[in-house]
């Protein structure tokens, strides 16, 4: 029986850093696997390690430049396909609802936090895009990344407003915050 690889993305919605795609086969089980965002950073850790040592993976990033240039719907189809390219099975199980017109890809909402494959696919993306956003925060610290992880939170826009953007901002996603007004 082909095994299943769970895929799963994380980065999508922030407004820096990387988009992270991973696709994931497990060969043992992994206790305590689940949604990536429903895991403290701890325990995500601690898992993304078991993981690792019981699984193949294949990990697929794209820069904000990346992502600005071809947009988001582009690059996570692109990775979908490198994913599925680079995995031992023809069995795929991506995380939502889209295919992205990709034959062969079975989706599922929620998959994140019911199916293990796509649990540790998401652990693994998402460990993979902190960890590069807190590196990042080394060398841009005036935006405390570590923060907000590149998210729109309120202190990441007045960073914005104080700072400019910087190399790993998303200049194709517009925030209101920015925008000038009117009045």
């Amino acid at each position: 029986m082909n095994k299943l690889c769970g895929i799963d993305e994380a980065g999508r919605g922030p407004i820096a850093g990387d988009l992270v795609i991973a696709g994931c086969i497990l060969h043992t089980r992994v206790e305590g696997l689940d949604d990536s965002k429903k895991l403290s950073p701890k325990k995500r850790d601690l898992l993304f390690q078991l993981i690792v040592q019981s699984a193949d993976y294949h990990v697929v990033k794209f820069s904000a430049k990346e992502i600005d240039k071809h947009g988001v719907s582009a690059c996570l189809k692109k990775g979908l396909l490198e994913i599925m390219q680079n995995m031992p099975t023809d069995n795929f199980l991506f995380d939502g609802n889209c295919k992205y017109g990709i034959d062969g890809l079975e989706t599922m909402i929620q998959a994140d936090g019911k199916i293990a494959e796509v649990s540790a696919a998401s652990i693994i993306a998402k460990v993979t895009h902190d960890v590069d956003i807190i590196k990042e925060s080394k060398k841009y610290p005036e935006y405390q990344f570590e923060k907000h992880k590149g998210y729109g939170t309120k202190l990441h826009i007045e960073m914005i407003k104080k700072h400019g953007y910087c190399d790993i901002h998303r200049r194709s996603y517009k925030l209101k915050a920015l925008e000038p007004t009117l009045f």
